[in-house]
């Protein structure tokens, strides 16, 4: 019988008072993917942020979009890349509790503000990690469903919607800063063939409570530089679209859609958001800058009291190590059943959030292995290139008698 443990998510009000500590994202690798969606380990597809000119049609170009299928899934191959040519450069197994894409923590984190979300992820354990992607399966499903099912009488399709965040990061972007880029350039944006190809991948050293982490996500980004120095932070911009706010029930739907916004943007440290508002036939109308640090403050003081940024942390740093929780569990017999406490083997664990059902589900799909989590490439590094790797270093250096130690 597989194994199966359960995270209560309700009563939400137990994880307000916690008060889990954050460690600051920290770049330490990146890489990029190219305009034909190959993989470089070279920051080649950083992108730097001017405003476009409005009003902008943002439907402008739909039909010779050049889409990515990412029907294959590639699991968190590109990260583990980039924490191979980390560990080569610093010589060094990074010790890490944690490893995954930025997009699987914002899902753990609004957990309890979203009763609507309905999702699966893979889980394994290797030397000491826990590797954590999407389960693509159900990704695909999920996504078909949402294309299928009937939308409001005139409303627009749900691909060109989509279209128009990639056309409004098109007109908003540049391929160099802005001294170097010319001014025919930025006017000529708007057309512009739109593509989702290029990505920049930022890979952050962050932590939650005791769980140290690596986070992987794609960044829009960067206003004007970034700078050489690795212990300055970034100054990144996400980019984001909504509908203009005409009436009460779009604003909760707006403050809900911060909720994604700032969990995002948090987890990479990313300290700014511009919000393009656009009208329902998407015609970008007006811009507005969010400094991502204040949207938790801004929510309490003038929003609908819909989230609270706090308690997504303590929820996920509870979820992944629930140590701190001991003294809520007399009641409640699953509730110390955190991540860590419960994957402490090797296999592929399934982490399920079912729509409208309150607990996080946590059971052992595969008794041995990875799966296909890890990259074969990943493994050997780990396995044996790293100790070859670090004797090549010691050679080089003439001095067998001392290991590569992790910087701090």
């Amino acid at each position: 019988m597989a194994q199966k443990h359960n995270f209560n998510v309700e009563p939400v009000a137990r994880f307000t008072g916690l008060n889990a500590a954050i460690r600051r994202p920290r770049e330490i690798a990146y890489f990029s993917y190219d305009e034909d969606h190959n993989f470089r380990l070279d920051a080649s597809s950083l992108r730097y942020y001017y405003p476009p000119a409005l009003p902008c049609d943002l439907s402008k170009g739909f039909e010779t979009f050049r889409q990515l299928d990412d029907s294959d899934d590639d699991h968190l191959d590109g990260l583990l890349e980039a924490i191979i040519a980390y560990e080569k450069e610093k010589g060094s197994k990074t010790e890490i509790d944690v490893v995954t894409w930025r997009g699987m923590m914002t899902k753990l984190m609004i957990v309890p503000f979203s009763k609507l979300d309905d999702w699966e992820m893979n889980v394994t354990l290797f030397q000491g990690t826990l590797f954590i992607e999407e389960n693509h399966t159900k990704k695909i499903s999920s996504r078909e469903q949402q294309y299928s099912s009937a939308g409001r009488p005139g409303a627009m399709s749900q691909d060109l919607m989509s279209f128009w965040g990639y056309k409004f990061e098109t007109v908003s972007l540049m391929p160099a800063s802005w001294p170097e880029t010319s001014r025919e350039y930025i006017e000529s944006r708007e057309d512009l063939i739109v593509s989702n190809y290029a990505q920049y991948c930022s890979i952050v050293r962050t932590g939650f409570g005791k769980v140290k982490m690596i986070l992987g996500g794609e960044v829009d980004a960067v206003m004007a530089f970034k700078p050489e120095d690795k212990s300055q932070p970034i100054d990144w911009v996400e980019l984001k679209t909504t509908a203009t706010i005409t009436n009460e029930r779009e604003h909760i739907k707006y403050e809900r859609k911060l909720l994604k916004f700032w969990a995002q943007s948090f987890l990479l440290g990313v300290p700014k958001i511009i919000v393009g508002y656009r009208t329902q036939q998407g015609i970008l109308e007006r811009l507005e800058e969010l400094n991502v640090q204040n949207i938790p403050d801004n929510i309490k003081l003038k929003g609908r009291g819909l989230w609270d940024g706090q308690t997504c942390i303590n929820f996920a740093a509870s979820f992944l190590e629930c140590e701190h929780m001991v003294d809520y569990a007399a009641d409640l017999a699953d509730f110390e059943t955190g991540l860590k406490t419960t994957i402490t083997s090797d296999g592929v664990w399934r982490v399920r959030k079912r729509e409208k059902y309150p607990v996080l589900e946590v059971l052992k799909v595969e008794e041995s292995g990875h799966g296909d989590i890890l990259s074969s490439a990943f493994v050997e590094w780990r396995t044996t290139g790293l100790q070859s790797h670090q004797q090549h270093l010691l050679e080089l250096r003439g001095d067998t008698g001392l290991e590569a130690s992790e910087p701090p």
